[in-house]
Order: structure tokens, then sequence, then C-alpha cells
């Protein structure tokens, strides 16, 4: 699942999203803190592929995209929004395909800008990057190619402070970034950063008014933070493969930004430093029982909130639950199973 598969909702709910077979699965509180419902299918029955992706605006609406099998070999892009965790998710809606029709391209990102609108993007058989995004009087507008060359499978996609989408990639040896300059533009390639990025491990957070942080781990096994305008900063070694899940958060009075990770060893490993200031360091602690390996850990404030992290295996299905206590520091509750 591309993005935050763990969010809260609207009314203080917390909600998983789960790729399950041909499905994509839902789970959420029934009260904030209470028991979780029974997993139940997004969208109808439609029948989807397993790369999902999930972005959520300001208005706290989830918005989920998935490809769809069409005909042998083709697949096309499907949209479905979803207001409250508790409630049934919009049928699937068709966006298309980047090339007009074809097979899969890549894994998809999605993003939601101040309005409401969601930015879907994706590969294109050429390489780069295209998008299409919701119209602001409904509907989508024309699927638009932002170009770039030699870009790598997983893309992530981030609505900065401002309202404004950007988007981070991946090529051989280095970055590239998009930025839209102006509310519901299109967004704009900017600097490409010379750096070695280990595949599948972007991961971007908005960090201040103006900026957006990526984080990934390059060839040496580090994870490093870039701004763009800046130059990549070493934060600190990897706890395991794959991406960092990420926050902003509190800790004891400090815009703190908190990373958890599934570490080498299968626990979930937490690192937090003061947002933007990479240069204070972190270090990681490891929480939880051993987890399989294709265990992922998302974050999130709950609607009382606290921190809370939830760890996801798909080969199990197992989802375990820890949150912050009411004290000082990162001290968590026992982890216990959803």
């Amino acid at each position: 699942m591309n993005g935050d598969w763990l969010i809260r909702g609207r009314d203080g709910l917390l909600s998983v999203y789960l790729p399950s077979g041909d499905s994509l699965l839902c789970r959420a509180e029934r009260w904030p803190g209470g028991p979780w419902d029974a997993p139940r299918p997004v969208g109808g029955e439609m029948k989807l592929h397993p790369a999902s992706a999930v972005g959520q605006g300001a208005d706290r609406y989830a918005h989920l995209v998935c490809w769809r099998p069409t005909a042998p070999g083709e697949a096309a892009l499907v949209h479905s929004t979803h207001f409250r965790p508790r409630l049934a998710a919009l049928d699937w809606h068709p966006v298309g395909h980047p090339n007009k029709k074809g097979d899969r391209t890549s894994s998809p990102a999605v993003a939601v800008d101040a309005k409401g609108r969601a930015h879907v993007f994706v590969r294109n058989r050429g390489g780069g990057v295209s998008m299409v995004a919701q119209e602001e009087k409904g509907g989508w507008a024309p699927w638009c190619d932002l170009k770039g060359r030699d870009v790598q499978e997983h893309l992530t996609a981030v609505t900065g402070e401002s309202g404004r989408v950007e988007l981070y990639a991946a090529v051989p040896g280095g970055l590239l970034h998009w930025r839209q300059t102006e509310p519901g533009g299109r967004p704009v390639m900017g600097e490409r950063m010379e750096t070695s990025v280990r595949p599948g491990t972007l991961r971007a957070l908005a960090t201040s008014a103006e900026d957006t942080t990526l984080f990934y781990t390059d060839d040496s096994g580090d994870v490093c933070a870039w701004r763009p305008g800046g130059k990549p900063v070493t934060l600190l070694p990897a706890a395991g493969p794959g991406p960092v899940a990420a926050i902003r958060c509190e800790l004891d009075g400090y815009d703190c930004t908190l990373l958890a990770q599934r570490s080498a060893a299968g626990r979930v490993a937490f690192a937090a430093y003061p947002t933007r200031e990479e240069s204070a360091g972190a270090w990681w602690t490891e929480s939880g029982p051993q987890l399989p390996v294709d265990a992922r850990v998302s974050l999130v404030m709950d609607g009382n909130g606290r921190v809370t992290a939830v760890s996801s295996s798909p080969a199990t299905g197992q989802l375990l639950l820890t949150r912050r206590k009411e004290e000082p520091g990162l001290a968590l509750e026992a982890w216990r199973e959803v």
C-alpha cells in the first residue's frame, strides 16, 4: 500500500486499508480506542490488482486508487472516496490509463490538495510520470505528462502545509521533485538531486509552511533526509528494509518528527528528533514482539491526540497496535492484536 494506510477519519476513528487477494479491505474502530470492525471490501466487488495507494485531505476523507484488470495484459486505474471509516466507500470510478491503454506501469501514488481534489501519479510507458487530477466542479481533468526519464517503480506524493501537491521519484543515481507553483496547477519539475537511492524506500512528510522533507535509504544503508533547495543529510542507519513511516508530533513540548520501521531483528524500531533539525541526531529504540518478514508499520495521531502505531502483515493478516502512554518521552503501551 503506497501512502499512509493507517489514517484517522473525520469522526476521529482510526482505520486501515489492506490489499487482500483481488480486493482492498478496510478495518475501522467502532469508537475511539475501542474494538475494531471485521474487514470489509472497499468500493464494491470489483476485482483489483494488489498495488494500491491512499491519500487524505484536510477534510480527512480518504482517496483510494488501484489498478483493475480490463482485458488480458491490460489494466486501468480506478478511484474511490471514503468519507468516514465505518460507512461504505463510494464505488470504484474509472480514471483511465496514462497511455490510454496497456498493462500496469507502476504502483500509483495519490495526494489531496487543500480543496479536496485527488491528484493521481503513475509512471508512464516512456519512463516518465503522468498525472490525472479531479476538477473543482467534479469529474477528472485529462491526463498530463509531467516528463522525467528512467523513473523507478515507487513514487511518493505529499501535500504541503500550503495545500499544494508535491511528488518525489527515484531515478538511477538521483531523485526528482515536482511541485505545484499555484493551487490546482500542474506540478513542475525542479532540480535533480544526485544521490544513491535504494528502490522502494521513499517517504515524504510536510515539515514546515514552505517545505516537505523526503526520507530515503541510500546505498550505504543510511536513512537520509532531503529538502529541495538543500543537500541530503544522513540521519541514522536504516533499521531494516523498506520505507520508514513518519509523522510530526509533540514530544515533551517540542515539535518532533517520529520515524518507525520494522527492524532487521523483526521488531518495530522508533526514532525521534526535532523537526527539520537532523543535525541533532536520532537513534532507534525497538519495541513489541518479533514480526513476520513482510510486516510494515504505520503511524498516526489518534482521536485523543496520542501517537499510535500499527503493524500489518499481509501474509498472516495480523494487525498489532500500540499507543503512547500519558507520560514524558515516547513510552508505549503493550502491543495488542486488533
